[in-house]
């Protein structure tokens, strides 16, 4: 944290002359000055220049107002390079998450309210040319699983017929991700008919591939899917 007083904006931007006494100056020499200031009966600009120039001793003032600046630039490198730090760890988090850009995209989600209860099912399928499909609708009554491959399967069923290529289909579900992904061996028995509807379609189509999300990430299918509950009831 940085002790001095002078704004880092202004020096970051690249202010290359000495900044003003009262930017170079430490909070405890401007208090110095002012009382200095009040009891010589002196402007506290002359008072603060006393000060300086009693704390740069035989360097002089203006290589202590050289030092000072030299601080200035290494304080505000320090805090870009942490900004641009943190921006990369960012993007390379959402990079893991989204996966690289994909032409087609899809996203889906199920709920059931209770659990099990009225299913609802919202998906989003984004093509080139500005193709957009949306899937909001009750899909019966079953578990949160069940609900979840129901959505996988009705925006698989629209990118069949809207002949998607090189689709990237997002979901939050890890239960439903993996259980499509995962060998046959793994795979839940309850789910069976699910996955082997999901299979069926996903032959269907050239180069697909389904990556796990974080909720938050997909906010859009989870709205369809809420709707579609809520209207369900």
């Amino acid at each position: 944290m940085s002790v001095f007083n002078w704004p880092q904006k202004r020096y970051a931007a690249g202010m290359n002359q000495p900044p003003p006494l009262q930017h170079a100056a430490y909070k405890s020499e401007l208090s110095a000055s002012r009382k200095l200031a009040a009891s010589a009966g002196i402007s506290e600009d002359e008072a603060l220049r006393r000060v300086l120039t009693a704390a740069a001793g035989l360097a002089g003032l203006a290589a202590l107002l050289a030092d000072r600046r030299a601080l200035r630039q290494a304080d505000a490198a320090r805090i870009l390079a942490r900004a641009e730090r943190k921006a990369a760890i960012e993007a390379s988090r959402k990079a893991r998450h989204q996966g690289p850009p994909a032409a087609w995209r899809a996203w889906f989600d199920g709920s059931a309210h209770p659990n099990p209860g009225r299913c609802g099912i919202g998906a989003l399928l984004l093509g080139p040319a500005g193709v957009s499909v949306e899937v909001s609708q009750a899909a019966g009554y079953g578990n949160s699983s069940e609900a979840e491959y129901r959505a996988l399967i009705a925006v698989l069923e629209a990118a069949v017929q809207a002949g998607a290529s090189g689709l990237v289909v997002y979901g939050d579900s890890r239960v439903v991700i993996d259980d499509v992904n995962g060998p046959a061996l793994d795979a839940a028995a309850s789910l069976e008919e699910y996955r082997s509807a999901a299979h069926a379609l996903l032959a269907q189509l050239d180069g697909v591939s389904l990556r796990w999300i974080p909720r938050h990430k997909n906010a859009a299918a989870d709205a369809l899917s809420q709707r579609a509950a809520a209207l369900a009831q």
